[in-house]
């Protein structure tokens, strides 16, 4: 089971922080079991940086003490689940609309490790729909320019805005996300250059050469993947 999964690798990454860290917390199912096993160790002078609100609440209410980048520009581990695990520990992340800090925090971190359960891992990225995070003002010119570097890279369908039944999805930071329905990425950094060079996007859901380890959950325990 996916939740039994989740949790098994969320202990195992837990073990990896030592006393006196600075340790992000990554965002989503996945990281919530970190979170509450890393609380559950109740290691001392750990200062931790939330890459989402809702992260941060959850650290607090378990008396994990929280920090910024501003604060610890240096962050010694950071632990986040993926949306999708593809060879060389390339990553689709996003799906919890909070890839703009996540990737702020990673960039800052010493070490990286992914978290998730057996279904992530796949051959090729872009089953998933790829997350892309752009400026509300124009939002809809900047989709026609992200159809058009999908179009190069042979994706048909165009991004389409998320939605949630209380209207368009807003990100922490007040940004909004387009999903691209990619299929089969065959390149994803060209894809990830082109994306980030187009004005409005503020980021996208590649998470290329971030990742130093990976920890897959199984029924039984967990298993790690070197990049």
């Amino acid at each position: 089971m996916s939740d039994l999964q989740k949790k098994n690798a969320g202990e195992a990454a837990a073990a990896y922080v030592e006393a006196g860290m600075v340790v992000g917390l990554g965002t989503g199912s996945t990281a919530a079991w970190f979170v509450k096993a890393l609380a559950a160790r109740n290691l001392p002078d750990l200062r931790c940086v939330p890459t989402s609100e809702r992260t941060a609440d959850l650290a607090r209410e378990l008396g994990l003490t929280l920090s910024t980048l501003e604060d610890t520009p240096r962050i010694d581990l950071t632990v986040d689940g993926a949306d999708e695990i593809g060879p060389g520990l390339a990553l689709i992340k996003g799906g919890g609309a909070a890839l703009l800090r996540e990737k702020l925090v990673w960039e800052a971190s010493e070490r990286c490790i992914c978290i998730a359960d057996a279904a992530k891992v796949v051959p090729v990225l872009g089953t998933f729909p790829l997350p892309i995070e752009v400026v509300a003002f124009g939002h809809k010119t900047t989709a026609n320019r992200i159809a058009d570097v999908l179009a190069d890279h042979d994706i048909a369908s165009p991004a389409r805005v998320r939605q949630a039944e209380r209207g368009l999805v807003r990100t922490d930071g007040g940004n909004l996300i387009y999903d691209a329905a990619c299929k089969i990425i065959a390149d994803p950094a060209r894809l990830a250059a082109d994306l980030k060079s187009l004005t409005g996007v503020v980021e996208h859901g590649l998470f290329l050469d971030l990742t130093d380890l990976a920890i897959i959950g199984t029924d039984a325990g967990s298993e790690t993947i070197q990049p």
